[in-house]
């Protein structure tokens, strides 16, 4: 399927370039505090971390706990994101308002059996994640094998809501496009759209685990994905830079 054809976009490079460029420049009268603030409240604190241990985890989300006591002003971070198999720790940690986010299925490559990735979702949800960050298959992908990548998102999906339900909540899916390896913006745009498709409530821009993670252009046409998207099928999709 030609995601871009369905939805009517083609990534326009001049126009992106410009728009960038214009967004640059008005950086100081965007710049307020207020909009710091907005932007620390959307925030994955995150370690992923070969070393990570339950101490290091646990000091970590002791000190988001503790976030309040010195900036009363301002938000917690949306959420604290971990290895899949420290979900239940930072449950245990957890005392302000935010989510446990976990990195799953095989991440960061998503290279292995989906049988595998499926168990891996499902334990994370069942220990307390609230939002799940996948890969997108790229061995799929790149090979030209949309439906197979797409497949394997829509199963993701069903092992979190299946799971969540039997805990009485909802559980967010965000599906990483891996953007630096898709390397030009008509595979951004395809693999935006797919993702979307598939039952992605975020896309979300890279792992930060290869050469070239969020660039400006890569966010940009994310977002003009998910604009052509809301207005084809009146769903919000929400963005993630990393």
């Amino acid at each position: 399927m030609n995601y871009s054809e369905k939805y009517g976009y083609t990534p326009d490079r001049d126009a992106i370039g410009r728009a960038i460029e214009m967004i640059a420049a008005n950086m100081e009268n965007i710049a307020t505090e207020q909009v710091y603030k907005d932007c620390f409240s959307m925030m994955d604190l995150t370690t992923l971390k070969t070393d990570d241990t339950p101490a290091s985890v646990t000091k970590l989300v002791e000190k988001v706990n503790a976030f309040h006591n010195t900036f009363p002003e301002w938000p917690y971070p949306a959420s604290v994101c971990v290895y899949s198999n420290f979900a239940s720790t930072v449950k245990e940690v957890r005392k302000g308002d935010f989510n446990i986010t976990v990195v799953s299925a095989c991440f960061p490559s998503s290279q292995s059996f989906l049988e595998v990735k499926l168990r891996e979702v499902e334990m994370a949800v069942e220990q307390g994640a609230d939002e799940v960050d996948i890969v997108l298959a790229l061995n799929a992908f790149l090979a030209g094998d949309y439906e197979s990548a797409a497949e394997e998102i829509r199963q993701v999906r069903r092992v979190i809501d299946e799971t969540a339900a039997k805990q009485g909540r909802k559980v967010h899916l965000k599906v990483i496009l891996e953007t630096g390896l898709l390397k030009t913006p008509e595979n951004i745009a395809e693999a935006s759209f797919l993702a979307m498709e598939a039952g992605a409530d975020f896309i979300k821009t890279s792992t930060g685990k290869v050469d070239i993670n969020a660039t400006p252009q890569s966010a940009y046409v994310m977002c003009e994905c998910i604009a052509k998207y809301y207005s084809a099928t009146g769903k919000k999709i929400g963005f993630k830079p990393a």
